[in-house]
């Protein structure tokens, strides 16, 4: 069911201004009971302003004069002329200005240390192109000479949760990850000696 504009607050006249049950009131705007419950004991929304649905047009009296002799009936919201906010389509998300910068850092360290992602991924995870993620990958880039790659994390580029999703779906398609940094052959000295220097010692 359509919820109404603001729940919280309309959910605050209808327990100020009628006989409805927190149940009728919790299921018409989208709120769990409790925090209903909550409004009355004015232990939440202290000092919010209610919003009347009937002077917005989402309920008539008769609706709730219906509701209030039944305890078992359910609020209809009223059909409106208003148009409804539409949901933003899935797309590359929008970067501030003064992040874009940091972009192709981002893309270096993913390609780096997250090949098992896919560069349309890769695309949608820090909002890039194809033709950047490209250039970056083959050095063609005009920031490449100061290029750092940095974790889009640690930029702010993108979410640890949106990051290890799109791993765990990239490894779920049957992509590697990247394997361990290998580590250094040559043992580190014990405290006291020397690296050796190669070849025989002289005397």
């Amino acid at each position: 069911m359509t919820q109404p504009l603001m729940p919280q607050a309309t959910a605050v006249w209808l327990v100020e201004n009628t006989g409805l049950t927190f149940d009728q009131i919790s299921e018409f705007c989208g709120l769990h009971p409790l925090e209903v419950q909550a409004i009355a004991d004015e232990e939440v929304a202290i000092g919010m302003q209610g919003l009347d649905p009937i002077v917005n047009g989402q309920l008539s009296k008769e609706e709730i004069v219906r509701c209030e002799a039944d305890p078992e009936a359910r609020l209809q919201i009223a059909k409106s002329d208003i148009p409804q906010p539409v949901a933003r389509p899935k797309g590359p998300r929008y970067t501030p200005l003064s992040k874009r910068q940091d972009k192709p850092d981002a893309i270096a360290w993913l390609l780096r240390h997250h090949p098992e992602l896919t560069d349309a991924q890769i695309g949608r995870l820090i909002g890039t192109t194809k033709p950047t993620i490209n250039a970056v990958r083959d050095r063609t880039h005009k920031n490449t000479p100061n290029m750092r790659p940095r974790s889009p994390i640690e930029l702010g580029l993108a979410s640890r949760k949106d990051m290890a999703a799109a791993i765990a779906k990239a490894i779920k398609a049957g992509r590697q990850p990247a394997p361990p940094p290998e580590p250094d052959p040559t043992p580190e000295p014990l405290p006291g000696e020397y690296p050796p220097l190669g070849g025989e010692p002289s005397y």
